[in-house]
């Protein structure tokens, strides 16, 4: 009874507090341990999923990468938190239950703080969705300027650049439109249109944008407005990969070896270091995908039984331009037959 009493009794302690100090003590907490926060009172949860606990902690300077995971699931999708540490053996994976089932083919992209989310929901709509990580609430935002197909997306300072294909005319037409996350608005004149096929990749490297069809890799570059071919980097049909430092990596499923693509040496190479690793992926290059992960590469990918894994891997540069890969940790995710559909890097 003691003990009952006593846990009872330390809520009120802490609420007792002025309000500025409940929050300045709240963003000095880890960010993994608000959900448990939230489900002492009402109280606790208003706070944590505030703007103004997260204002704070960008000030202290307490801001965590977090890694948010997209699965399909019986034609909806929903997102996931993956946390850090396991406690009882269980999925790393938590669903946010705040945030509702969303339709298949949305395209994500992270920029700070928030999600931003596109699909085609007809021939003459586009669902744009906004998603703050603070408080896990989604906002609609302005519609894009013309209707598209496999929107792909980067992000070069503040700025999402989105790429995807339209009819017109009887034919394909690749078309890049630019959204301002500062402003809100879509920027005009910013619409360029090529006659390629269906894109299927896109990074952001040096500040430029890198997106590739089935054939072919383009290179965008927004201080000129224009598009380049880069044959050096299109010797690897990459997909899924993302860029650490300016380097591109992607797991290649087929031979099972995580390649790198240097842009400022213009070569490739394979990544050492990890043949214990890589031998147990499945070839289903639709379930894996490369993410940074606050400087360090996140490696999902499928194994047999319908399992899906997250490897953490810090990248290391050797003498003779030799990437190695160390593998800090490994874990099992999620068993079902759930869609992999993209993981992200968000900074809250």
């Amino acid at each position: 009874m003691a003990k009952e009493e006593h846990s009872s009794q330390t809520p009120s302690l802490i609420t007792s507090l002025p309000q500025d100090a409940i929050v300045d003590i709240f963003a000095r907490m880890s960010r993994f341990d608000y959900p448990t926060l939230s489900l002492v009172c009402k109280h606790f949860r208003s706070i944590v999923t505030s703007p103004e606990i997260f204002t704070r902690r960008a000030l202290l300077g307490r801001t965590e990468h977090c890694l948010y995971v997209v699965l399909c699931l019986q034609n909806r999708t929903r997102i996931y938190i993956l946390r850090k540490n396991k406690t009882n053996g269980d999925t790393s994976l938590v669903l946010i239950p705040s945030l509702p089932a969303m339709p298949m083919y949305l395209n994500f992209v992270a920029a700070g703080s928030r999600i931003y989310a596109f699909a085609r929901k007809s021939d003459y709509e586009m669902m744009t969705l906004s998603i703050g990580c603070g408080s896990h609430s989604v906002q609609p935002f302005p519609s894009m300027p013309t209707h598209l197909n496999l929107i792909v997306a980067g992000i070069i300072e503040g700025r999402i650049y989105g790429v995807g294909c339209r009819f017109s005319s009887e034919e394909w037409e690749r078309v890049m439109v630019v959204f301002d996350t500062k402003t809100q608005v879509w920027e005009p004149g910013m619409i360029s249109v090529m006659k390629e096929g269906f894109m299927c990749g896109c990074v952001v490297m040096a500040d430029k944008i890198y997106t590739r069809d089935y054939a072919n890799t383009f290179v965008y570059d927004p201080k000129e407005n224009k598009w380049e071919k880069d044959e050096m980097l299109n010797l690897h049909k990459w997909e899924n990969a993302c860029v650490v430092d300016d380097v591109l990596y992607y797991l290649d499923c087929n031979e099972k070896e995580l390649r790198a693509y240097d842009g400022k040496q213009s070569c490739w190479q394979v990544v050492k270091g990890l043949e214990a690793l890589l031998p147990e992926t499945r070839r289903r290059k639709e379930w894996s995908q490369t993410v940074n992960y606050d400087g360090k590469l996140a490696l999902f990918y499928p194994k047999e039984n319908c399992e899906i894994w997250c490897a953490e891997i810090l990248l290391e540069t050797r003498k003779g331009g030799e990437i190695w890969g160390t593998v800090e940790c490994c874990r099992h995710l999620v068993t079902s037959q759930s869609c992999f559909m993209k993981a992200l890097d968000v900074v809250v």
